[in-house]
């Protein structure tokens, strides 16, 4: 380092004020917590996972379709909720539409949702960009992501243990909060929509985003302490200099 550079960083400040630094934090762990389950989601919510978890529910059975045109279908679906145009007005070989308009309307009401939530997470990933950005000696912005991703830590496996015992009351809870009453209910004998996507499928999709959000919470919780620990350390060396 250079005579120049060495007075350059004794003259820059090395703490951020509290103020300042407890806004960093908690843009971060907002943030945090937001980016985990943007990131898991995006990790199921795809033809690949869909695929395996539809042969795992035996959806082949409740349509009584090949697999061909099962995984075509599904597909075109969840390729629509992300690129549109979300009339989801797929149709069969012979022309039958796959879903009723009731079915259709909402699967483009889950389009609106998913997109919104995809706009939040983008939100939340720049919001920590911002944060680290503003915070210079990095304290702040890991002890924010620190405890974003303990708190959401001890959100997945509260709710992981909630779900377990009223998986029922909390998917109806979770279609109360997202969609208009009377939207979401299907009947699994003739409506295609809860065909393709059973019960079983959600479940179990629930339990492996929980496993996976669960382990990538912990695992960012040590990483940022330990880099909030090392930002202390410098700090500290700075200080005494």
């Amino acid at each position: 380092m250079t005579a120049t550079a060495a007075q350059a960083e004794a003259a820059q400040p090395t703490t951020t004020p509290g103020w300042r630094a407890i806004a960093i934090s908690i843009v971060a762990a907002v943030a945090t917590i937001v980016s985990i389950l943007g990131a898991a989601i995006a990790l199921f919510f795809n033809p690949i996972w869909v695929a395996f978890e539809q042969e795992r529910t035996q959806v082949d059975l409740w349509t009584g379709w090949a697999w061909e045109r099962v995984h075509a279908v599904t597909s075109s679906v969840v390729g629509e909720v992300f690129l549109g145009p979300g009339t989801f007005s797929q149709r069969l070989e012979d022309g039958t539409s796959v879903f009723t308009p009731s079915e259709a309307s909402h699967m483009a009401d889950v389009r609106g949702v998913v997109l919104g939530f995809a706009l939040v997470v983008a939100v939340a990933i720049a919001g920590l960009v911002a944060a680290r950005l503003a915070d210079r000696r990095g304290v702040a912005f890991w002890r924010g992501v620190a405890a974003g991703a303990s708190v959401l830590s001890v959100g997945i496996v509260a709710t992981g243990i909630w779900l377990g015992f009223f998986f029922d009351t909390a998917f109806e809870l979770f279609h109360r909060l997202f969609f208009a009453a009377g939207s979401y209910t299907f009947d699994p004998l003739v409506d295609r929509l809860v065909q393709l996507f059973p019960e079983r499928f959600w479940m179990e999709t629930s339990v492996a985003l929980a496993l996976v959000g669960l382990t990538a919470s912990i695992a960012l919780a040590v990483v940022a302490r330990g880099r909030m620990r090392a930002a202390v350390a410098r700090h500290e060396v700075a200080t005494a200099g």
